[in-house]
């Protein structure tokens, strides 16, 4: 279970088709999916632009940490 996952912004516009988790290195966007859906990352959920998924942290209450949160 991670807390902490990076979107490695490493797609041809900058979307994130590998994130990194701490201790444990480069995860590919379709397998980390699976692993958010299986619930094996609870603090994680699934969004969906243009029909591909993509991993995003839940938002946790501090302002500062959340996108589109005054």
């Amino acid at each position: 279970m991670a807390k902490h996952i990076r979107g490695n912004g490493d797609g041809k516009n900058g979307e994130n088709q590998s994130y990194t988790i701490p201790g444990r290195g480069s995860v590919s966007r379709p397998q980390l999916v699976k692993e958010v859906e299986a619930g094996k990352h609870p603090d994680f959920g699934i969004v969906t632009r243009n029909g591909t998924p993509y991993v995003r942290a839940h938002p946790d209450g501090q302002k500062g940490n959340n996108v589109d949160q005054d």
